[in-house]
Parts: structure tokens; C-alpha cells; sequence
């Protein structure tokens, strides 16, 4: 009997943890970064977080600049519910300027634990597993579900397919001063096997674990980063 007490009194610490962090994440931010590659700017990344009544949508857009402007817009968007275990994706969307071809759409369905995804007028399905996330989506789970232990794993669609994501706690409480401002934040960096584009994440700590640093690498070998240049979360 004792030890069931105890097993029911983890059980509701962590239900009411899992509350606290959802009643605690900010309704609104905005993210604004400067992206480079090997040094030089080519891109301003705008993103924006708004969660009311249960419900949330994410919207990044990246916008070129000089030549890279003629690519046109890269726009990424996530809609879905605000639970206690954190988000639940119901819909995402990918869009590359104005070529409709490069769209993705992407919809969950719980009910039946299928993920639909619509890739070039084809729909390719695969099993919905729990905790699923969108390339959009994945790293505002932070806020809700701050990294436990040294290891996190998530699955996460790219639009095409579900991936297993796993990064790996590299550090803690790292000072980073950035346009943005000074912040404490996490270092993780991805340790999946096939994770050849190297990318790396810094979340402040200090600040709901919103994103504020990125490295990655794209498939030319070049070094990619994105900096956090303004906040703004209430």
C-alpha cells in the first residue's frame, strides 16, 4: 500500500509538473534571426508562436536577401491542439515561393494514428506515433517539455516522411551573448546515425527554452547559422 501511495503521488506531481509548464509557456512570441552561410547573410528568419483556448499555430518565414531573394519565400506552417504532454500537431504546411510543386501538407490524424502526407498530388501515409511533431512545431515542444536527462528523442515529419529525431545534451547553463540579448541556454546537438547536416541547437533556458542559436550544415558542406537578432514573448 505504501508503495502504491507513493507511485499515485509521482504520477500526480508530474500530471501537475506537465500543467504548470503549459499554464506557464507565453501566449505569443516573436522570433526574429539572421541567417548565414559560411559568415554571409542570405536570409532573415521571422517566426511567430500564438496558442488561445487549446489551440496553437506556428508560422516561420524565411526570406531571402540579395540574389537570394529569387527564390522566393520559404513559409512553414503548424496548427493543432495545447495539451499537458505539450503540442499536438493537427495539420502543417511547407511552401517554397510560389512553386506549388514544392508544397507539402501534412495531416495528423489521431483518431486513426495515421499521418497523411500530400507530396506532389501523392499521398504517402505512415503510423502516427504518440508525441508526434512537424518540422515547425518540434522545437516549441521545448517550452512545453524541457529536456530531461542527457538524451531526446522525438519523431518528426519533414513533410515527406516520420523521422526519429534524437539530440544529445552537450551542455548546460552556456552564457551566449547575442544580438537578441544574453541568455542561459542548453546545447544540443544531433545524434541520430544519419545526421550528416550536423545541426546543433542552443534554447535559452532563461527564456521558456525559446530557440536562439542554430549550426547545421547543408548538403554543399556549408556552414549554416541562425541567430536570434529580437524577441518578443507575453
Amino acid at each position: 500500500m505504501r508503495y502504491l501511495s507513493l507511485r499515485n503521488s509521482i504520477i500526480t506531481a508530474c500530471c501537475l509538473l506537465a500543467a504548470s509548464l503549459v499554464h506557464a509557456a507565453p501566449r505569443q512570441v516573436e522570433l526574429v534571426y539572421e541567417a548565414t552561410r559560411n559568415g554571409q547573410p542570405f536570409a532573415t528568419v521571422t517566426e511567430t508562436f500564438r496558442q488561445e483556448n487549446g489551440r496553437y499555430r506556428i508560422e516561420s518565414v524565411t526570406q531571402g536577401i540579395g540574389v537570394y531573394a529569387l527564390f522566393g519565400k520559404r513559409r512553414l506552417l503548424s496548427e493543432g491542439e495545447v495539451t499537458e504532454q505539450g503540442l499536438k500537431p493537427s495539420h502543417f504546411e511547407l511552401h517554397q515561393g510560389d512553386n506549388d510543386k514544392k508544397s507539402l501538407l501534412t495531416d495528423f490524424d489521431w483518431a486513426q494514428n495515421q499521418l497523411n502526407m500530400q507530396v506532389k498530388g501523392k499521398t504517402i501515409t505512415a503510423p502516427l506515433e504518440p508525441g508526434a511533431q512537424d518540422l515547425a512545431s518540434f522545437i516549441y515542444q521545448f517550452m512545453f517539455r524541457p529536456p530531461v536527462g542527457e538524451d531526446v528523442n522525438m519523431p518528426v515529419t519533414t513533410g515527406k516522411k516520420l523521422r526519429s529525431y534524437h539530440y544529445r545534451v552537450t551542455e548546460r547553463d552556456v552564457p551566449l551573448d547575442l544580438p537578441g540579448g544574453h541568455f542561459k541556454t542548453l546545447h544540443l546537438v544531433d545524434a541520430t546515425p544519419e545526421g550528416e547536416d550536423g545541426k546543433e541547437f542552443w534554447l535559452a533556458t532563461d527564456r521558456h527554452h525559446l530557440p536562439v542559436r542554430l549550426e547545421m550544415r547543408d548538403d554543399k558542406g556549408a556552414k549554416i547559422e541562425q541567430i536570434l537578432t529580437s524577441v518578443h514573448a507575453e
